[in-house]
């Protein structure tokens, strides 16, 4: 810096400034010094004072820490000794109590070492006691097997004499003995079976019986039988002229449209339709009144008449099925089902309504569970359905029970609802009680006097196998046995058989119905093949 400072005024050429300047800085850097050893003494100075007063603090710290320990340490000891004393003190009021304990222990002890030899002396006293009656026992069985031995050498002798008296030995005369009274047994047991079988048969013919009357009494059924005509009245007999038509055309339509034979006769007023279908019958008498109300009497009205009455007798039959079923108190069941039960009322089986016959089964079914105390909806819905097979046997092959049962099981009837069906006949085992009862209300009511006619169910089937031999051949559309079943009409299909084939066909049928059917008399067989051209004008 001097340096610098020397150069810069030694350019300038100004010497005396240059000399006061480092004049100057000499004495700066020697009062500088002097400075910094003073002040250097002055701390050293400070320091030692701090220093001896520090030393004398510790001092007095330590003599005071010094006497506080001696005094804590004082009261330590007279702690430990207070403590040590309260300890022998309480550790001697313990040793005391449990050495009382001790003693009463001890005299415990004494007592019972004092009753245990007492006791100990008196089983020695018996035990003597006993020593010496097992000596008298012993004397006495020694005896008693002398005894013994001499009773069965006596027996041994007795049974050999008994043996020759008898001429049997031991194992024989004791197997005779055992069967005898074997048998005597038996026939205890069995007087004694008969007699509760003979009290339980006669409670339960009475019960039986009260409850049958009961369910009897409370149901009342019609047992008017069916019969294989209908009559329609006329408003006048000229209306007959036009039910026939031009050559019998109306007539034959009608008959053909409904396969009912129309008896036209001379009764005042009055056509009779004729035929063991009740169904057709229906149809063939709403139809006729239909078109003689309407007064519209032709072949093409006639059929549409008829379509039309068997579209609404299929609503009729759904709702006599329903009414069926709100008649006997029953819901839930498959409306196609339904349907199928009231087709039952247009079928008789053996004259008697077969619909009428189910409500009058679930009836006396539904009185006698009631009067047991079972399943009252079961029997009711088991009596109903029963003979549910009856409404198609003629359209599927196979019994109406096994019918019935296809059927409840199509439409998820129970399983208990299905075995009163199938046993209702016997066939099948019944599984439930309300099987039996449901079998039991079939039974009365097909036997109470007038309910059932032998004769027109054999006549009705007669009718219905002739038709059905006629329908198996190929060709044939529709099949009518009228005339009480002396006559057959059938209806073929004129696209399939042509005229020289109904010919054959008529001689096939009459064939067949000679080899399967029994009948009286003779039976016509005719074959009829129409052929219509119809066409529209536009």
């Amino acid at each position: 810096m001097l340096t610098n400072a020397s150069s810069l005024f030694l350019a300038n050429g100004d010497s005396t400034v240059l000399i006061t300047i480092i004049i100057s800085a000499v004495v700066a850097i020697i009062l500088a010094a002097v400075g910094t050893l003073l002040g250097t003494k002055y701390t050293q100075k400070v320091r030692d004072s701090k220093l001896g007063t520090a030393e004398a603090l510790i001092a007095r710290m330590k003599e005071d820490a010094e006497q506080e320990c001696k005094a804590l340490k004082k009261e330590a000891i007279l702690e430990a000794k207070e403590t040590d004393l309260r300890i022998r003190k309480e550790f001697e009021a313990e040793a005391k109590e449990k050495r009382h304990e001790l003693q009463k222990l001890e005299q415990r002890l004494n007592k019972k070492d004092e009753v245990l030899n007492e006791k100990d002396a008196n089983l020695l006293k018996k035990n003597e006691e006993l020593e010496q009656h097992q000596k008298e026992l012993d004397k006495k069985s020694a005896e008693i097997a002398k005894t013994k031995e001499k009773v069965e050498k006596q027996y041994e002798l007795m049974m050999e004499e008994l043996e020759k008296v008898a001429h049997l030995t031991q194992e024989e005369a004791r197997q005779r003995v055992t069967e005898s009274i074997i048998e005597e047994t038996k026939k205890d047991c069995a007087h004694q079976v008969r007699q509760l079988e003979a009290a339980a048969k006669d409670e339960a013919d009475k019960k039986a019986k009260n409850i049958i009357s009961l369910a009897i009494q409370r149901c009342c059924a019609d047992h008017a039988s069916e019969i294989t005509v209908s009559t329609i009245s006329l408003p006048n007999d000229d209306m007959k002229a036009r039910i026939i038509g031009r050559e019998g055309r109306n007539i034959r339509a009608l008959e053909n449209a409904t396969g009912i034979e129309l008896i036209i006769d001379d009764t005042p007023d009055v056509v009779i339709a004729s035929g063991f279908d009740p169904v057709r019958r229906e149809v063939a008498k709403l139809s006729l009144e239909r078109l003689i109300a309407d007064g519209r009497i032709h072949p093409a009205r006639i059929e549409e008449t008829v379509e039309k009455v068997k579209k609404e007798l299929d609503a009729q039959i759904k709702q006599n099925g329903e009414e069926a079923m709100f008649e006997v108190g029953l819901f839930g069941i498959h409306p196609e089902l339904v349907k199928i039960l009231g087709r039952l009322k247009y079928r008789t089986s053996y004259g008697q309504n077969v619909l009428r016959h189910s409500i009058e089964v679930a009836h006396l079914a539904g009185m006698m569970a009631a009067e047991l105390g079972v399943d009252v909806n079961l029997a009711k819905r088991g009596g109903l359905l029963h003979d549910i097979g009856k409404a198609v046997d003629h359209e599927v092959e196979g019994t109406h029970i096994s019918i019935g049962v296809d059927l409840a099981k199509k439409f998820k009837e129970s399983k208990n609802v299905v075995n009163c069906i199938a046993a209702h006949h016997g066939d099948v085992e019944p599984k439930t009680i309300e099987a039996v009862l449901v079998q039991a209300a079939d039974a009365i009511s097909g036997a109470r006097p007038g309910a059932r006619r032998e004769t027109t169910t054999n006549y009705v089937k007669r009718l219905e196998q002739l038709e059905a031999i006629a329908t198996g051949f190929n060709g044939v559309e529709k099949s009518y046995a009228i005339q009480a079943g002396r006559e057959i009409r059938i209806m073929v299909k004129p696209e399939q058989v042509d005229d020289n084939q109904a010919l054959f066909l008529a001689k096939d049928i009459a064939k067949k119905i000679e080899a399967e059917l029994e009948y009286p008399g003779q039976i016509k067989v005719n074959v009829i093949r129409e052929w219509r051209a119809v066409e529209y004008a536009k």
